[in-house]
């Protein structure tokens, strides 16, 4: 019986020290409540800088396919005015085939065909940017409108 008495005065130590660590644990709870809602706040201010990021990722990644475009169709229309015989319009044919239908309004091609063998031959093509992407970042100061897509290339002719 001795044992026995013994055990119980040692779980009965072990209950009157756990009301003192239950006693600490309440600070922590005070502190945790005063921390309510800063989650809440922090993406309230890191929110829109991310979105504002995406926007403007999106809209440069059209950009750059659009420049591409445009690089290739003034590519493609000097290879056809570098070959003997060959009319503008021939060369703007094409420029409009090579160019997404997008592309296509607001459009503006020059081309300068050489007389004979040997003379250079250039061709621009010129494209608002407002075709080839949504103007998505005018909250924040930058805009595309007036803004043009540019590729001029130039060969000499056979």
């Amino acid at each position: 019986m001795h044992r026995q008495t013994l055990f119980r005065h040692i779980g009965t130590q072990h209950n009157r020290v756990a009301p003192a660590a239950a006693d600490s644990i309440e600070p922590n709870k005070l502190h945790q409540s005063n921390r309510r809602g800063w989650l809440s706040m922090e993406l309230v201010f890191v929110l829109p800088i991310l979105l504002f990021m995406l926007l403007g990722m999106f809209e440069f990644s059209l950009l750059f396919f659009a420049r591409s475009e445009v690089t290739e169709a003034a590519r493609t229309g000097a290879r056809t005015a570098m070959l003997a015989g060959v009319s503008e319009d021939d060369v703007i044919s094409a420029i409009r085939t090579t160019l997404s239908p997008r592309l296509h309004g607001g459009l503006n091609i020059h081309v300068d065909l050489g007389d004979q063998s040997g003379d250079p031959v250039g061709v621009a093509v010129r494209v608002p940017m407002q075709n080839a992407s949504p103007d998505l970042l005018w909250p924040i100061g930058y805009s595309i409108n007036n803004q043009f897509l540019y590729a001029e290339t130039s060969y000499l002719k056979e």
